[in-house]
């Protein structure tokens, strides 16, 4: 598979570019943060994702959707990641498409999601890292069962209208079978979610579940089975979170190179100097060797191939790393100004901090390729 976008996939990211540039750019960031907006996006713009279809991407025809594949959604993610624009799409449009998708739930919630009227949360982690491992339990409790036990991290969720939450209803925190994954309502008795404002001034929350009840009809896929959905829901999502990283370490580098031709010292573009060309072309280079690695997760993805996950942990350990160099270098190179919060710069170091440990950082991924390779 060539590593380059069709016309077709172009002429979205163009689309996609204009619109969420225009829509929610950088500034509609700070007017959430400063305005201390108890949302954390904008109910407008996401309606207006759902307009342009940005919403049914992955959705199939069948639901309302456009049923196109991971390498549309990060067409669009990565314009997200540009913007720094607030929005559920990482969760509920990739997300929890991937883990409803070919399910009973899907005919419940895909075409809400496709219409911009569902916003979907996923509970995966318990911890101050992600792990593989599953502690919150799910008892059989009559025709149903009780969830006990704590999720974090959880974007949107004080908002959400559904909350895909994995829990083990079989064996030990560590174990790889016994998990399984249910649908439950925010409202849901027993239920406490208590938002918190993130470094890079998105909303996450810390859930607490009180022998919550869900019936039977909650699961989704088959109880005890749930860790093939939720290792396809994860690999849709890093796979996207990665396409995020590369729209934030894109943006910063433009700001950054934007920067070095404007700031003049000595008479001169401080972007005349070759130590500071030096570094912008090893950033280019980073960037672009990522850029490689992610599409080609998402193509192996949409191809539903074998080797995908192993993939899908290149890309997002390498978006996480040169997205890191592109913001540590843009702080840098605007020199005292980029500490500060008046410039914009930070904003992007801030969002990049987050999105890489997004269901697992750059070690993270590197010790799960070891490890898959036997070391």
């Amino acid at each position: 598979m060539p590593l380059f976008l069709t016309d077709e996939q172009t002429m979205l990211r163009d689309t996609a570019r204009d619109f969420v540039a225009d829509q929610a750019p950088v500034a509609h960031l700070r007017a959430l943060r400063d305005s201390n907006d108890p949302t954390g996006f904008s109910r407008d713009v996401w309606r207006a994702f759902a307009e342009m279809g940005f919403t049914g991407i992955l959705v199939p025809e069948e639901h309302g959707g456009l049923g196109l594949g991971h390498v549309e959604a990060g067409v669009v993610l990565e314009e997200i990641g540009r913007n720094l624009t607030p929005s559920p799409f990482l969760s509920t449009a990739v997300g929890a498409v991937a883990a409803l998708g070919g399910t009973a739930h899907a005919a419940r919630w895909l075409p809400g999601i496709a219409r911009g009227e569902v916003v979907a949360a996923l509970a995966i982690d318990e911890g101050p890292k992600h792990r593989d491992a599953i502690g919150l339990t799910a008892a059989r409790a009559g025709n149903g069962f009780r969830l006990s036990g704590a999720k974090r991290f959880v974007a949107h969720a004080h908002v959400a209208d559904l909350l895909i939450v994995a829990a083990r209803t079989a064996g030990g925190p560590a174990d790889r079978d016994g998990v399984t994954l249910f649908a439950v309502p925010r409202d849901a008795a027993g239920l406490t979610i208590e938002a918190e404002r993130m470094v890079d001034a998105s909303l996450a929350a810390r859930i607490v579940f009180d022998a919550v009840e869900v019936d039977a009809d909650a699961v989704i896929g088959e109880v005890d089975a749930g860790r093939a959905g939720l290792d396809g829901m994860l690999a849709a999502g890093r796979t996207g979170a990665a396409a995020e990283l590369l729209g934030v370490g894109g943006g910063a580098m433009d700001m950054t190179l934007g920067y070095l031709r404007e700031r003049r010292q000595f008479g001169v573009a401080i972007g005349s100097f070759q130590a500071l060309q030096h570094r912008a072309a090893h950033l280019y280079a980073e960037m672009e060797v990522a850029r490689a690695a992610v599409l080609k997760a998402q193509q192996l993805l949409d191809a539903q191939s074998a080797s995908a996950d192993e993939a899908v942990s290149v890309a997002k350990a390498m978006a996480a790393m040169a997205t890191t160099l592109a913001v540590n270098e843009g702080v840098q190179m605007h020199g005292g100004i980029g500490m500060t919060d008046a410039y914009d710069i930070g904003f992007f170091m801030k969002r990049a901090r987050s999105l890489s440990e997004l269901w697992g950082d750059s070690a993270y991924h590197a010790d799960r390729l070891a490890r898959a390779a036997g070391y």
